[in-house]
């Protein structure tokens, strides 16, 4: 179990290595396997990411795309994680990639617990995981206050799990007992306010600094 920390010069190198290193891990995996999977979080970080990783040369039809966790808003609201990532992902050659959508249109994200963990399941182990964290260290949904997070921490937790103690949206997150077993990890961050965090979090519990339970076999990009 090794934490490997790439600083880059630069933003626009960071995203162009991360690019090659993406493409390349799921090349290589379906050179020996029918299907890979692609797990992804939203915000606005990673969008340069997407953009590039649309075009690269990966068998996508073979690839199976799904976002870490999805705020229960409409596809096109503005809020939407779906909706940046039809814009900047699922484009280009990456428009032909199998894309699970986390928002169902359930009334509730609970209600769509079942169906999810059926058609993600398949799917599982990840074969490349990308995390994002914000600065009070929460990746996916997994936040440090919510009460759903130390359930989704539990190693016995379904794959995905209904938040409803944000402040915002309820949410839909897959949970540490998914995003764990994934092939390759990788986490995206950029500044210092997220370097600090990360920093801190080393030294933390995961129920106070959720990003801390995925800090084991890890590659860690950064640039200011």
């Amino acid at each position: 179990m090794t934490l490997e920390f790439i600083e880059y010069p630069d933003r626009e190198m960071l995203f162009l290595s991360l690019t090659d290193r993406l493409a390349g891990q799921l090349s290589q995996h379906l050179r020996v396997n029918d299907s890979a999977s692609l797990c992804v979080p939203g915000g606005t970080t990673p969008a340069p990411l997407y953009d590039y990783l649309s075009g690269s040369e990966v068998d996508w039809p073979r690839v199976a795309v799904l976002l870490n966790d999805e705020r229960w808003v409409d596809g096109e609201h503005l809020r939407s994680n779906g909706r940046l990532l039809r814009r900047h992902l699922l484009k280009d050659k990456a428009a032909a990639a199998r894309y699970i959508d986390l928002y169902t249109g359930d009334e509730r994200p609970e209600d769509a617990v079942p169906a999810l963990a059926e058609a993600i399941a398949p799917h599982l182990p990840l074969t490349v995981l990308l995390l994002g964290m914000g600065t009070d260290m929460h990746t996916a949904s997994l936040f440090p206050a919510a009460s759903e997070t130390v359930l989704a921490l539990a190693p016995d937790a379904p794959p995905v799990m209904a938040v409803n103690s944000v402040k915002d949206e309820p949410r839909i997150t897959l949970t540490a007992s998914a995003l764990r077993g994934a092939i390759n990890t990788h986490l995206l961050i950029a500044g210092a306010d997220k370097r600090e965090a990360f920093e801190r979090a080393q030294g933390l519990d995961p129920t106070e600094a959720p990003i801390r339970a995925f800090l084991g076999d890890i590659t860690v990009h950064w640039a200011e």
